[in-house]
């Protein structure tokens, strides 16, 4: 993988944040998960505390969590001022400021630190990106991709799109991705193209409220199934 550390922006959410974002309830919880494009969360090592089954994968994962802490270190302030000159693109409820969300996220990276090396070891953070991953063919009833597809409409083709959510469809009997949302808060131009091929390919969509929005807007989510699933 050609992935430089220095291209990345780590940012990490925490189980209570992807509980809303995916609208995960108690029998989805104790599903198979695979976290796609995880990066730096504490979604895994919540969930295998309760018990539970996940495994995430990014590229990210091939750096040290010295390596991904430096990072988290030199991109913090540039994400909080981002986030403080934009304060009308985001519901402050929940959160009330750009400097809560930023503790809110740092524990959860702070989590993720922690726990990689044993989760390395145990094959729970697993090096891989889309639009190809090294599963087997249903090997997760749910695959959760978030703030990844649509959210990079920018930099990721109408086909690798299409490519990505076939191949989560592959290795997973659900697939649900969120937000719909560009990076700029604008509805994704991606969503429709990608919906409308998908669907005429034979994929299951639909569009999910879900209870969860720290973007102005971001509160749906795209659920799909495979083929002949309903």
């Amino acid at each position: 993988m050609g992935l430089k550390l220095e291209s990345v922006i780590p940012w990490g959410r925490s189980l209570k944040e992807y509980s809303g974002m995916f609208h995960l309830t108690p029998d989805d919880l104790q599903r198979t998960i695979l976290d796609c494009a995880g990066g730096p969360a504490s979604f895994n090592i919540e969930m295998t505390r309760q018990g539970y089954k996940v495994r995430s994968c990014d590229p990210v994962y091939q750096f040290t969590a010295s390596e991904i802490q430096q990072r988290i270190q030199e991109t913090y302030q540039q994400v909080i001022d981002g986030v403080q000159a934009n304060l009308d693109r985001y519901v402050w409820q929940n959160i009330q400021s750009p400097e809560q969300m930023g503790k809110i996220r740092m524990l959860a990276m702070q989590q993720f630190l922690e726990d990689l090396p044993l989760g390395i070891q145990q094959q729970r953070y697993i090096t891989a990106e889309l639009p190809v991953l090294p599963f087997k063919a249903n090997q997760f009833d749910l695959a959760l991709c978030g703030h990844f597809l649509f959210t990079y409409s920018d930099f990721l083709s109408q086909d690798f799109h299409i490519n990505s959510i076939i191949e989560l469809c592959r290795v997973a009997k659900e697939v649900r991705i969120f937000p719909l949302l560009h990076l700029s808060g604008e509805a994704s131009p991606m969503l429709v193209p990608v919906m409308e091929e998908l669907e005429a390919q034979g994929y299951n969509l639909g569009i999910k409220q879900v209870p969860y929005e720290f973007q102005k807007g971001g509160n749906q989510m795209l659920r799909v199934l495979p083929k002949n699933e309903e």
